[in-house]
Formats: C-alpha cells, structure tokens, sequence
C-alpha cells in the first residue's frame, strides 16, 4: 500500500513554516491519541503516521529530502526513521512540543505521562556506515556486520530510586487561567530510570552497561542510495537501568562503478565505437548489473545518439518502477594516421556521402538531452 503525502498528513502546505508544522501535528496528534481514542486501532495509526510525518517535516534536511524525492529517499519504510516508531519513541522524541516541561507532548492535555502511561526508557542510537557496491544495490543484499553495543552487564543490581519511588518522573502542578496543568520531566536521580545502581562488577559504567561486540544480520533492500538512511529497531544499546534498547542507524555508502554511472534509477553508460563500426553497423557487447548484453549499432549511428535498454536499470527502493540503461555513443576519431591511412580517407574526402547532410529526423544535443531528462 502506497504511503501518503506527509503534508497531506499534517494538513499544511509545502511551503508551510517550521511553526506551522510543529501546531498542525499538535492538533492531529492531539486528535488521534491513543488515550483520547483507547482500544481504537485506526487511531493509533493515524497517530504514528502524523509523528512519521513530523519527524520528517520538522528536520530541514529530512524534509528537503523528502520534497526532493518523496517516500523513495526513506527506504520504503524508515529510511527516515519514522516508519520504525513505536508510541515509547514518539513520546520521548517529541516530549517538548508542547511545552511539557520536558515530558510528553500530552502531559497538559491528560494529566502527565500520557493519561498515566509510565513510558520506558530508550537506550541510545548506534550508528554506522556501511559501503556497497552497484551490483549489491541492484540486487539488493544480507550483509552480517560487527557492532559494539551497550548492554546490560551480568551481576548488576538495581535498587528503586527514592526520589521518584521507581517511576522515573517528577510531576509538577501549575496554576494557570485555564486550571490547573500538570506537566512531568525526568527524575534528576535517577534520569528517568526508575532505579539507581546497587551492586557494580569491574568494568561495568555507572550506568551497568558494558561493551559486548556482536555480529548482526541486516537486510538491504534493492535500490538504495548513496546518503540514505536505514534503521533496526531494537539493535542499539541497551537503556540504563532497563527499558527499551536503541536503534542501529545505517547510512548507505555507494562505491563508484568503473564502468556505469548512475542518474537515480537510470544506469548511464558511455559506449566508444570506431568511425568505421558507425558506418557500416556492428554489434557490441556492453555492461550492465545483469551481466553483459549484445546490442545493434545501425549504419550510419551518429556520435552522441543515445540509446536505451527498457529495464536495465535499478529498482525503486519502495518497489514500484525500474530504471532504464541509457548508451550514450560515441564515434572515436583517431588522433594519429599512418601515410596509408590519410591516402585512403582522403581519396574518400569528396564523396557526397562523407559530406555532414543532417536531416530532420537527426535530433540536435539540446532535443537529445530534452529526451533524456523526460
């Protein structure tokens, strides 16, 4: 199922301000939280699909991204990162939109931590780079990486923070024209925890995690880009005390190939034929992500003619088109002639047929670019 506009999400135009953005999620947010709308599945939908949208919207340069090449710049799902949210990461990713003293964005509205959900404790992001090459994103391929996590180290006890009583948040109540507004933060003890450290082995941090190195499986789908991002939920490091683990952000790196270059999905080639092949014809053998494929150069092919193999070129990352393989001929013209080289072209020199009669159907650089770009 295609996702949908993110502006049309939000209800905002494209040129809409950085202020306008943050009040249109506001009031969709408000509108479909799952405490205002319980057990109502559609609602909760529509909830992650606003954060999805203003996770985007909010970051300048996620949304000139995204206004640039749409959902395919995400990676189908995520590649934003919002596709992997879940309600623990949209309440603590944008705790402070509405000025809630650092809590949920809805602690004004229903009475502090979300109607009463004791949200948990996110550990932090990793983040990596991963190079691939133009075959692999052709393809598509299941890369096994190393990555050195936090996580939570045998031995360690953990005893209720005093000062939060194991909640990890402190509520204040504030007088305002409206009634009283109850906002909540972080426990200062503990940092939101809900537990403070008892008993530490060596080498364990204050927190009680230790680095372990582990080997991870991760699945990159067809059609990547260089500078796209990708997210595993729950692959990061391990939260402080408990709670939820960390992502693991990879950014794609894209290797250049020796031989074709790529235009987004389309794979550009340049093909380098004698005078003599463009004349009389011939066919060529030229690379492509499949393997190598014969093609027919016609007499009297043109330097600069572009030729195109429907398909040949990249899937779309979220799946819905190919891209084609474009040839761009060139007609080599040697630099150097032998004496019996120069006596033969020049017996040719005058012959009608050697002299340049461009016709209609010979199209000039600007039309061939034109149809290039379209």
């Amino acid at each position: 199922m295609s996702k949908r506009d993110y502006y049309e999400i939000l209800g905002v135009a494209k040129n809409a301000t950085a202020d306008e953005v943050k009040k249109a999620y506001r009031k969709v947010a408000i509108q479909f939280h799952p405490d205002k709308n319980p057990g109502n599945k559609e609602a909760e939908e529509k909830f992650k699909e606003a954060a999805e949208a203003y996770e985007v919207l909010s970051n300048q340069e996620k949304r000139a991204q995204y206004d640039r090449f749409g959902h395919a710049r995400s990676g189908g799902n995520g590649g934003y990162g919002g596709g992997h949210m879940n309600m623990d990461d949209i309440f603590s990713q944008f705790g402070d939109i509405f000025g809630g003293g650092g809590g949920s964005p809805f602690d004004s509205f229903f009475g502090g931590g979300g109607g009463g959900r004791q949200r948990q404790r996110k550990g932090s992001n990793l983040r990596i780079k991963l190079k691939l090459n133009l075959e692999e994103i052709a393809n598509g391929v299941e890369k096994k990486i190393k990555v050195n996590r936090l996580v939570r180290a045998e031995g360690v006890t953990f005893k209720t923070c005093p000062t939060c009583q194991g909640t990890g948040q402190m509520r204040k109540v504030v007088n305002t024209m409206l009634g009283q507004m109850v906002s909540t933060s972080a426990c200062n003890t503990c940092g939101g925890a809900g537990q403070s450290i008892d008993k530490r082995p060596a080498g364990v941090d204050s927190s009680g995690l230790t680095t372990k190195e582990e080997i991870i499986s991760v699945k990159i789908p067809a059609g990547v880009a260089d500078g796209m991002q990708l997210s595993m939920s729950g692959k990061g490091n391990d939260a402080p005390g408990g709670g939820v683990p960390g992502d693991l952000l990879i950014l794609i790196e894209e290797t250049e190939d020796k031989n074709l270059k790529r235009d987004g999905n389309n794979l550009i080639y340049d093909l380098h034929i004698s005078f003599i092949d463009a004349a009389l014809g011939t066919h060529v053998e030229v690379p492509s992500v499949g393997g190598k494929v014969r093609i027919k150069i016609e007499p009297g092919t043109q330097s600069g003619k572009i030729l195109r193999l429907k398909g040949k070129g990249l899937r779309d990352v979220n799946g819905y088109e190919t891209g084609d393989q474009l040839i761009y001929v060139n007609v080599w013209t040697p630099k150097k002639l032998s004496t019996d080289e120069k006596t033969k072209l020049e017996s040719l020199k005058d012959s009608v047929n050697f002299q340049p009669h461009p016709d209609a159907s010979e199209k000039g650089f600007f039309e061939r670019m034109k149809e290039y770009f379209n």
